[in-house]
C-alpha cells in the first residue's frame, strides 16, 4: 500500500465516526498504556542504542513522562469531553450557549531525535484522546527508536487510526504535506526545518503546532544560592549530553560570583560525571557525526574552563564550560544542542538583557535569585516559552503546565490538558427556545434605537 493510500485509510476512519466515542477512545489509552509497559525492557534497549541512554535516565525523561501523560489522560478524558457551558448576552437572552469540543480530524506527528519516543508520542496520546486518527513521523536519527515505535503503534492501534511513516523527513514529509492536506500539523525540532514545514501548511491553510528550539539564557544573580544553582545548572545543561531543547544554552553570572559558581559546577560535574565522562554510566553520546563535528568547532571559540576532551568514534564531548567567547562567534549565533556552556558576566542587568536580544524569544529562561524582585523583573523583561526560578529544564516534566516557544521558538503549547485542546476544536453552539421570540429583533428596525441601546451594550 502506498504511502498516499494509507494517508486516506485515516481519513476514511475518522469519517466512519469510530473515533468518536469516550469508550472508543479509552480503550485506545488503556491499550496503548500496557503496550508501553509490555516494551519497558525493549525501549531501554532502542533509547540505548540511538543515544546511550540508561533505563534510570529513559525512565525519567522518555517512557516515564509518556505513562504519566497516559494516566493522566485517561483520568480526566471524560471530564474533557464534556460540553462546556458558556455565557449568554442580554440580547439574546433566555438562550443557552455551549461550547463542544471537537476532533480536528487526520493529524500529522512529526517527533525529533533527541527524546525519540516521548517527544513524538506525547502529542500521539493527546490526539488520539481528542478522536483523531494519527500520522506519525519518527525521526531517521533515533533509527532503533523509530523501529521500534513503529512496532508499538502496529501492535496497539487499529491501522486507520495511527500508522507510522518512516524515512527521511527532507523527503517523506514535503511529500505528504503536497499530496495531502491534514487538518494539523504537529512539529517539534529544529527552527529551519519548522519554518520550512509552516510554509508547506500555510498554502492549504492547515493549522500547526511548532515545538522548536532557540538560544536558552540561564542568569545567576549575586544573590543567588551557589550551590543550588550549580547542582541544577550542571543537571540541566548536561543531561542527554546537552541534547535537549530546554538545556541552558549559555550563562549569564553576576561577576562578583562567576568564580564560586564555577568552582562549584566543576565540581558537580566531577560528581556527577566522574573523572572519565566517557566510561560513566549515564553520559550519552551524540547523536552523529554530523553534530559532532558542529559541536567540537565551538571548542577553539573560547577558554576552556572545564571539558574539552573529545572522541569521535564514540562520538563522545565531555561537559565543557567556556568563557572569554566573542557574542559575534558561531557557538553564540546557533543553538548548541550539546554539552558546550559559554559563560558571561554582568554587572548591571542591562548588560546581560542586551545580550539576551540578541537571540529573542528563547523557549526556555531561567533565572537564579533569591530575591522577588529581582525574580519579577527578569520575568517580566524577557520573552520566553517556559521556564524556571531557581532551577533548570524541569519544568517540561510538569504536565499541568503548557510548554511551547513563542515568536522564534515555536507556536502553540501542549501537555496534560493542553495536549488535547490542541487537537480539539470547540464547537461554540447558542440554543434558543421556541416559545419566546421578542419583535425587537426583526424589522422594521425604525423606533427601537433605545431598546437596542438597551439591550446591546
Amino acid at each position: 500500500m502506498t504511502d498516499i493510500s494509507r494517508l486516506q485509510e485515516q481519513r476514511t476512519f475518522f469519517d466512519s465516526g469510530a473515533t468518536r466515542t469516550l469508550a472508543f477512545r479509552m480503550q485506545q489509552l488503556l491499550a496503548f498504556k500496557q503496550t508501553i509497559i509490555r516494551y519497558e525492557q525493549q525501549i531501554y534497549e532502542a533509547l540505548h542504542a540511538d543515544l546511550k541512554k540508561v533505563p534510570e535516565e529513559a525512565w525519567f525523561t522518555e517512557n516515564g513522562l509518556l505513562i504519566q501523560e497516559l494516566n493522566y489522560a485517561i483520568k480526566h478524558l471524560p471530564g474533557w469531553m464534556k460540553r462546556k457551558k458558556a455565557g449568554t448576552n442580554l440580547l439574546n437572552q433566555p438562550s443557552s450557549s455551549y461550547l463542544y469540543p471537537s476532533p480536528l480530524g487526520v493529524v500529522l506527528v512529526i517527533g525529533p531525535w533527541n527524546f525519540p519516543l516521548q517527544l513524538l508520542l506525547i502529542p500521539v496520546v493527546g490526539a488520539i484522546a481528542a478522536g483523531n486518527t494519527v500520522v506519525i513521523k519518527p525521526s531517521e536519527n533515533a533509527p532503533a527508536t523509530a523501529r521500534l515505535v513503529e512496532k508499538l503503534v502496529t501492535e496497539t492501534f487499529p491501522p486507520g487510526l495511527a500508522t507510522v511513516i518512516q524515512g527521511d523527513g527532507a523527503v517523506v514529509i514535503p511529500g505528504m504535506m503536497k499530496e495531502f492536506r491534514f487538518d494539523h500539523v504537529f512539529y517539534t525540532g529544529s527552527i529551519p526545518v519548522g519554518k520550512a514545514i509552516y510554509q508547506l501548511a500555510a498554502k492549504d491553510l492547515v493549522p500547526v503546532t511548532l515545538e522548536l528550539g532557540g538560544k536558552d539564557p540561564c542568569v545567576v544573580e549575586a544573590d543567588a544560592r551557589l550551590e543550588v544553582a550549580a547542582r541544577r545548572i550542571v543537571l540541566g545543561k548536561f543531561s542527554n549530553a546537552g541534547q535537549m531543547c530546554v538545556s541552558p544554552d549559555y550563562l549569564l553570572v553576576h561577576v562578583s560570583v562567576k568564580e564560586e559558581l564555577l568552582r562549584l559546577m566543576k565540581k558537580y560535574i566531577l560528581d556527577f560525571f566522574g573523572e572519565n565522562p566517557a566510561e560513566t554510566y549515564g553520559y550519552n553520546k551524540i547523536i552523529n557525526e554530523r553534530n559532532f563535528d558542529r559541536l567540537v568547532s565551538y571548542l577553539s571559540q573560547g577558554k576552556i574552563v572545564t571539558g574539552g576532551e573529545h572522541d569521535r568514534t564514540r562520538l563522545f564531548i565531555a561537559p565543557t564550560i567556556l568563557e572569554e567567547v566573542n557574542p559575534e562567534a558561531p557557538v553564540m549565533q546557533e543553538e548548541i544542542f550539546g554539552p558546550v556552556l559559554p559563560v558571561f558576566t554582568f554587572t548591571a542587568r542591562e548588560e546581560a538583557l542586551a545580550l539576551i536580544r540578541r537571540n529573542p524569544n528563547p523557549l526556555s529562561f531561567y533565572i537564579f535569585t533569591g530575591s522577588k524582585v529581582n525574580e519579577r523583573d527578569w520575568l517580566e523583561q524577557v520573552q520566553f516559552g517556559s521556564g524556571c526560578v531557581n532551577n533548570t529544564a524541569l519544568q517540561f516534566t510538569n504536565h499541568h503546565l503548557p510548554f511551547g516557544g513563542v515568536g522564534q521558538s515555536g507556536i502553540g503549547g501542549y501537555h496534560g490538558r493542553h495536549t488535547f485542546d490542541v487537537f480539539t476544536h470547540y464547537k461554540a453552539v447558542m440554543k434558543t427556545p421556541v416559545w419566546f421570540d421578542p419583535a425587537l429583533k426583526y424589522p422594521p428596525l425604525k423606533g427601537k434605537l433605545k431598546l437596542l441601546k438597551f439591550f446591546i451594550r
